[in-house]
């Protein structure tokens, strides 16, 4: 098969021809239609992630159809369209067992832990687990960009962020999943702030149903100015970004009992941020880690979507092809833009 690969952390990644994967005993081998192209794969190319060993595939927010399935593979069949979740669980530890596969403590990620979807095929273990059926009428880009940056999205705010409509929000960071929670908050009847260095990215966030916009690269307090705009504090803040900076303003920016939802990964230099534990105590402020989304929770999504209510589609900004996604990889954090793009052409 065809796969964008590299050989050291920050180096090329060529298209070239490796092996076609096999199909795990309880697992299934899916042909690649589409696959999103996120941040945290430039943060695995950059060596971030210890899991990553090279060489190596990235790419984590794919769909397409099954092609191939392990002896032990019930339920699914050659012909079926499915999606991923980026965390692919076990099946067998006591957090899949509690129905919370995302934080399953022998996980699986596709482009981190395993080659992922930047290829043609990609093999997902645990089918019962880990396949998700693409509903009729979602096409595969659209679907491609649940895998991650919606269900993650989705996740952080509606589940562990018990976001309520008529609540303000901030949304630290317009990338992929800092729009997708601008679209899905926006959906739930919250107001939502939108906080970026860019016009672009707020332009984007305002486009999709954002009620207010704050620079951080013009305001000289971008807490204050949240506070201001959501009259007297976001009840719930989120970083989308993983920056020390935004996880710290979006703290700084709640209400009295506010909750901060951590989802952009805090790597690097980032890695430990100074956090204003002094107003945590003294504003009772809630904060939580929120990592993707299991399997078997994204019906409530895919019924949003259906409804009519959310357009992940709506988010796509251009389709390309695997040696272009590639090199979108690697110009990433160089030329930012607002939007997702995905690989459709893997030829």
């Amino acid at each position: 098969m065809r796969a964008a690969q590299f050989d050291t952390f920050g180096g090329p990644i060529d298209v070239r021809s490796v092996a076609d994967p096999a199909p795990p005993r309880d697992g299934a081998v899916v042909q690649v239609h589409a696959n999103g192209i996120c941040r945290s794969d430039w943060h695995a190319w950059q060596g971030h992630d210890p899991n990553v060993h090279l060489p190596h595939v990235p790419g984590h927010e794919l769909a397409g159809v099954v092609v191939e399935t392990g002896p032990a593979c019930m339920g699914w069949r050659a012909g079926d369209r499915v999606t991923v979740p980026f965390v692919m669980a076990c099946g067998g530890c006591l957090n899949c067992w509690a129905g919370q596969q995302q934080i399953c403590d022998d996980q699986r990620q596709p482009g981190f832990t395993q080659w992922g979807a930047f290829a043609e095929y990609v093999a997902v273990p645990n089918a019962a687990s880990n396949l998700v059926r693409v509903p009729e009428g979602l096409n595969f880009p659209a679907a491609a960009s649940l895998g991650c940056r919606f269900t993650t999205a989705y996740r952080a705010l509606i589940e562990q962020g018990r976001l309520q409509a008529g609540e303000w929000v901030a949304v630290h960071g317009c990338g992929g999943v800092g729009l997708s929670a601008v679209m899905i908050a926006v959906a739930a009847g919250a107001h939502v702030i939108a906080v970026d260095i860019s016009e672009a990215a707020l332009a984007r966030a305002r486009s999709l149903g954002a009620g207010a916009a704050v620079n951080a690269a013009t305001t000289a307090d971008v807490p204050a100015a949240v506070r201001e705009v959501s009259h007297g504090g976001a009840h719930l803040g989120l970083d989308a970004l993983g920056h020390s900076v935004t996880c710290r303003n979006s703290i700084l920016g709640l209400r009295a009992h506010g909750r901060h939802v951590q989802v952009g990964l805090l790597a690097g230099e980032h890695a430990a941020p100074s956090l204003p534990m002094g107003d945590v105590i003294a504003r009772e402020l809630e904060l939580r880690g929120s990592h993707g989304m299991a399997g078997h929770r994204f019906p409530p999504l895919f019924r949003m979507i259906q409804a009519g209510r959310l357009d992940p589609a709506a988010l796509i900004g251009r389709h390309v092809t695997l040696a272009e996604g590639a090199d979108r990889l690697m110009a990433m954090d160089d030329t930012p833009e607002p939007g997702i793009a995905v690989i459709t052409s893997f030829a």
